[in-house]
């Protein structure tokens, strides 16, 4: 009984710090606390690039949260937190780039790459039809052909 007690308290002591990862941040109205949400959810966390930073546990992501906390706390719009965030680690940070020339090949890759694979499957299945033996031969080559058939055919 002792050994579980104690078990279950350095498992409480273990999992403190995991969920103190994540401060508790105070708003002063549900408006702010909800751009806040938003803004987190739609900024792309650098270090793990796949995660928002509301989701990501990385030491970069808590600190991009706090950063955009501490500037809606300051007045900033939504807008706002998002230009400095761009303009401090550039377009990726946005799970939607904005289109421009320098992401248009993230927009149309894709539809550029599907284009000329189709163009390709269509122009190989398209070709002439390779000759077929008989018209690859020659007279004598031919003759010669049919004699060794019908001799197989005798037999």
């Amino acid at each position: 009984m002792r050994v579980c007690s104690v078990l279950i308290l350095l498992a409480s002591l273990w999992g403190a710090p995991a969920m103190a990862a994540f401060g508790v941040y105070e708003f002063d109205s549900a408006q702010q606390e909800e751009t806040f949400r938003e803004l987190t959810r739609e900024l792309r966390c650098p270090k793990c690039q796949n995660q928002d930073i509301a989701d990501s546990d990385a030491e970069l992501a808590k600190d991009l949260r706090d950063k955009t906390y501490v500037m809606l706390q300051e007045g900033s719009s939504k807008q706002e937190v998002i230009d400095y965030m761009v303009a401090r680690y550039g377009n990726f940070i946005l799970y939607k780039p904005p289109f421009m020339a320098s992401t248009m090949i993230l927009w149309f890759g894709p539809v550029i790459v599907m284009l000329l694979g189709g163009l390709i499957v269509v122009v190989r299945t398209r070709k002439k039809p390779r000759k077929n033996a008989e018209q690859a031969l020659s007279a004598e080559e031919q003759q010669r052909l049919h004699e060794l058939l019908n001799k197989d055919k005798e037999n």
